[in-house]
């Protein structure tokens, strides 16, 4: 195998990450904050009649107000690389639709945690497939993070964090789903911000309609179901998903799913103020190791410009 594209890669990525360090790490904690609190106006819609499948589809149909004009623009980039292009967004669209149906019939923070073990997937694939090194100081952030994720999953009845049902297994998937993303995204280190993102919704288009298709899943709600599912799209998926790959191209992939993390943070606030779940103490205490590592990322990341 050559190494040249590699190491060319990898010269150009760091280039492109010592430009904005703070503003990735901004962009990330927002996507997470929001991907934390989606779950709520998902399950508005969904007591409205409106099933997962027909609301992830509807929203990312939203999202095609961007989409389109941006891949007209940015085709040419599809050439380049177009098998992981395509890969991508087959990751990314089972990445929102696994999250996003296991979030509706889940316990919210249980499903985020799950979601988030992405960081342990995350750093593996980086370090295979995108040869990255890890510092010794980089191991000890995530096992901070990895910790604080354990300590809040953790319950004398099941122990160890492991999947028990359905939305589970789908949470566990979609992370897994979300870690391949990032190596990807990283791998298309060429191609605009824009362009990724926007593939990756053309991803979740396709996936979410092709379940539809087999499962047979009708769409009886009402124009205004419909309406406030599409703006949802437009404006909240939209800013997300933007955010979250601007983040990811512009850091390692080991950082970025330790600030992501947050979003366990943001999923047990919005999870105590809407909804009657309990958050005990332990998972406070997890939830403070994840802001820690948050933090011991993001002043990495200032580090790593002054170097």
């Amino acid at each position: 195998m050559n190494n040249k594209p590699d190491s060319i890669s990898q010269t150009s990525f760091s280039a492109k990450y010592k430009t904005h360090p703070m503003l990735a790490v901004v962009g990330l904690l927002f996507a997470a904050t929001m991907w934390g609190f989606i779950w709520y106006p998902l399950r508005l819609l969904e007591d409205n009649g409106l099933h997962g499948l027909w609301a992830t589809a509807l929203m990312y149909c939203g999202t095609l107000v961007v989409a389109i004009p941006v891949l007209w623009k940015g085709w040419r980039e599809w050439r380049t690389h177009p098998y992981l292009f395509f890969f991508m967004a087959l990751a990314t669209g089972w990445t929102n639709i696994a999250f996003i149906l296991a979030v509706l019939d889940g316990n919210v923070v249980r499903v985020i945690l799950l979601f988030y073990l992405s960081p342990l997937w995350a750093t593996l694939l980086g370090v295979i497939f995108l040869g990255e090194k890890l510092s010794r100081r980089a191991v000890a952030i995530l096992g901070v993070a990895m910790l604080g994720a354990v300590i809040m999953l953790w319950h004398e009845s099941f122990g160890f964090p492991a999947p028990r049902d359905i939305s589970d297994w789908l949470a566990l998937s979609a992370g897994i789903a979300f870690a391949i993303t990032n190596v990807l995204i990283h791998k298309l280190e060429h191609a605009s911000v824009m362009v990724k993102t926007s593939t990756g919704w053309l991803g979740v288009l396709f996936i979410a309609f092709l379940l539809i298709i087999f499962m047979q899943q009708p769409l009886a709600v009402s124009s205004e179901v419909i309406t406030g599912a599409l703006l949802l799209g437009i404006v909240a998926m939209t800013l997300m998903n933007t955010a979250v790959v601007y983040g990811v191209s512009n850091m390692p992939v080991h950082r970025s799913a330790v600030i992501l993390l947050f979003e366990i943070v943001a999923g047990a606030v919005s999870s105590l103020l809407l909804t009657n779940e309990v958050i005990e103490l332990r998972e406070w205490i997890g939830g403070l190791l994840v802001i820690l590592a948050a933090y011991l990322t993001a002043t990495s990341q200032i580090e790593d410009k002054a170097v």
